[in-house]
Formats: C-alpha cells, structure tokens, sequence
C-alpha cells in the first residue's frame, strides 16, 4: 500500500544497476551498480499523493523512478516502476523536468532552461486539489 510522504524532505544515497531480475528495469542493488543520490523536498500533499520537487546529484537512467519507487513512493502514471493504472486516467508517469541546467561542454558556460507544467499534469493536480 502507498501513501502520502510523512517526511518534508529527505535524501535517497542509494546505488543504481541493472534489476537483477528485470532486464527491463534498473533498481536499487550493490551490484553492478553506480553511486545515485536524490534529493526531495515536499511540495503539497493530497491524501495519498504527494508532488515533491526532485534535485539529484548524480544523473542515472530512471534515477528519480528508482529512487522514488525504493522508498515506497512511485510516480504516479509510472507502469514500470509503480502499479499498473490509477485513478486519474494519466497516461504517463507524471514527471516534469521544470528547470534543467548544465555546464556547456565547449564553452564552459553554465546554461539552465525552464519549462512549465505540461497541460496534463496540470490536469492531474487540478483533480487531486479538488478531491
């Protein structure tokens, strides 16, 4: 059973890999695995769904969908890493990279771009807030 996160932020310094028994999917595993730290800051809470923001140290594949699902707190929409279906009829997992920023590998500049919340998460929190 999932439910809403208690914590108000918290970090997950877990080791990602390929799922030893998933070829499909990675997971938190000592072996084969590369060092992931996450950090998570709640946003807003809505019964047993919570919208956090994510900032990660590392870049995994899948990081914040592992992370996320190790702790028992899987992203809402996410088939692989959470359970099948839900209840607000998203058809993806609901995650948003708002603001992306990195060190250009030429220039050495540093470059951050932002972009708003797509129409269907929109959609999503709009349902959760009037629950």
């Amino acid at each position: 059973m999932y439910d809403n996160i208690k914590e108000d932020e918290g970090t997950i310094d877990r080791p990602i890999g390929r799922d030893p028994k998933n070829r499909l999917r990675n997971a938190v595993t000592d072996i084969n695995s590369r060092n992931a730290v996450t950090h998570y800051r709640v946003m807003e809470r809505f019964g047993r769904f919570t919208l956090i923001e994510a900032v990660l140290e590392t870049g995994r594949t899948h990081q914040i969908r592992v992370h996320m699902a190790y702790i028992r707190h899987p992203l809402l929409g996410d088939d692989l890493y959470g359970p099948t279906g839900n209840k607000l009829g998203v058809k993806r997992q609901m995650l948003h990279a708002a603001v992306l920023g990195f060190i250009h590998p030429v220039s050495g500049e540093y470059m951050e771009f932002e972009s708003p919340l797509p129409d269907d998460f929109q959609r999503a929190l709009f349902l959760l807030r009037e629950k």
